[in-house]
């Protein structure tokens, strides 16, 4: 072995105590010393991706760990083995030096973007660098209540495993409705994940997968786009009900595949559970069921009122002197009770008012300022599930027989009720209720629900016991 291969041994040790295993491995294992020459240094990758990617995130980093071991080293030239085009990275000041480190440690913690790839393929590199992470929504700041506990604790165990430690549940899939903690809680492992330094963690909203993916495809980079997600040691996606078009649910279905089969961990948020993802291939819907799924229940007072509690001392670290009466704080946790975007508005409006205005805040703004976030309060969720289950109580006989082929009688009209009531209290389409209820078509859907329409107009025992059923899964 020459002396320039042993130094370029040295160096990849150098980079990788640097980086961490899996991001070594990601970007850097393929990497090969090509010369060493009057100060310059030749490295070469296998794809042009590779090469864009390392030039926009690593470049520097890898220069420093050259010069580390030969102050001489005055640039490097990366270049791709079966192209002759190269790319001169140039030294540059110690200042910038520390502030591309910077931007490459960002990128190790899910929020970095950086600098474009190239004009071409913007989308590979953002959805590669993660979307962004908001740094308040970490563990601590993470208020727990009944609603919540369940995912919070599997959220803290997923971010607090160890390289080479069994994954408990895979996937884990926390689905809630909007402004409950979702996206606090993907956030948070994240965050968590990236600063125990042990696996490469990856944040990406289901829109940035899409992007990152199509543009993947028009660059021709799609191969190592595939590659790179398949080295995250931990995959977290967010709003998976945004997921559309053939191609990238399949390439998600594969990655999820490899991911799990290799026992990486993945995490996915949506704002409903995987079998009402109507959009999705059932392979997947499948797969994503078979892990743990979590939901996060709406937040009752007592949480509400911790929330706005936990919202107030955070807001102090930055306005010292705004202060928010306990009895304030009640009245808010009573009556705006939406959701905790809705909490986080109100206590917006009252320190902007009393920043502005100079004025204490009181009961009487309270009610002033939020009185739009008082909204009537909605009716409970109601799931296919539920209805299938309480009208085969309702009819004494079985959910598998609502979603047989059996024509009996006694079969066919609690069938009809319960695609009625799928229907009226869901918001699910026709075809995704026939799916449901053994894979009929929309068309015997449609003819159950105006059956049912036509007969309860002229037979008031069967309207009765629908309005029986409707407060039941309403309780």
């Amino acid at each position: 072995m020459s002396n320039d291969d042993e130094s370029w041994l040295r160096v990849k040790a150098r980079l990788r105590a640097e980086v961490g295993d899996d991001v070594f491995s990601s970007w850097f294992a393929r990497m090969d010393l090509e010369q060493l020459a009057d100060g310059v240094v030749r490295l070469s990758v296998p794809t042009r991706f590779l090469k864009s990617w390392i030039q926009s995130h690593y470049a520097e980093r890898v220069l420093a760990c050259w010069q580390a071991e030969q102050e001489q080293v005055g640039r490097i030239e990366l270049i791709v083995r079966s192209a002759v085009l190269k790319t001169t990275v140039q030294p540059k000041p110690k200042a910038e030096l520390m502030a591309a480190s910077d931007g490459a440690r960002s990128f190790n913690n899910g929020a970095g973007t950086g600098r474009p790839m190239s004009a071409g393929d913007p989308g590979v590199h953002e959805a590669l660098g993660g979307s962004p992470l908001d740094a308040r929504l970490t563990f601590d700041s993470f208020v727990v209540g009944r609603s919540n506990t369940l995912a919070q604790a599997a959220a803290r165990q997923v971010a607090a495993a160890r390289r080479g430690d069994p994954v408990m549940f895979n996937p884990l899939y926390i689905h809630a409705g909007v402004g409950l903690g979702k996206t606090h809680l993907l956030q948070a492992i994240t965050w968590a994940g990236n600063a125990a330094n042990e696996r490469k963690v990856l944040y990406l909203t289901a829109e940035k997968f899409m992007y990152g993916f199509v543009s993947a495809l028009r660059t021709q980079t799609a191969l190592a786009f595939k590659e790179a997600l398949r080295g995250i040691g931990v995959l977290v996606i967010d709003d998976l009900q945004f997921l559309q078009g053939k191609s990238t649910q399949a390439e998600f279905c594969h990655t999820l595949n490899a991911l799990i089969d290799a026992g990486r961990q993945v995490v996915i948020a949506s704002d409903r559970p995987p079998s009402e993802l109507e959009s999705l291939d059932d392979r997947v819907r499948s797969r994503l069921a078979g892990g743990l799924v979590v939901e996060m229940g709406t937040l009752g007072e007592e949480l509400r009122f911790e929330i706005l509690k936990a919202r107030v001392v955070s807001a102090r670290s930055h306005h010292p002197s705004f202060d928010v009466p306990l009895p304030v704080l009640a009245y808010i946790a009573k009556t705006v009770t939406h959701n905790g975007r809705d909490l986080e508005g109100a206590l917006n409006r009252l320190l902007a008012h009393n920043k502005l205005t100079g004025q204490s805040v009181t009961l009487e703004m309270a009610e002033r300022e939020v009185r739009d976030l008082i909204r009537p309060q909605e009716p409970k969720r109601v799931k296919i599930e539920d209805i299938q289950r309480i009208v085969a109580r309702q009819y004494n006989v079985s959910r598998s027989d609502l979603l047989s082929s059996r024509r009996t009688a006694n079969v066919v009209r609690p069938r009809q009720v319960a695609m009625y009531l799928a229907k009226t209290l869901t918001l699910r389409s026709l075809p995704e209720i026939g799916r449901r209820f053994g894979g009929r078509d929309h068309t015997t859907v449609l003819h159950a629900v105006r059956k049912i329409e036509g007969l309860v107009g002229n037979d008031m025992a069967l309207a009765e016991e629908i309005e029986i059923l409707k407060r039941q899964l309403q309780e």
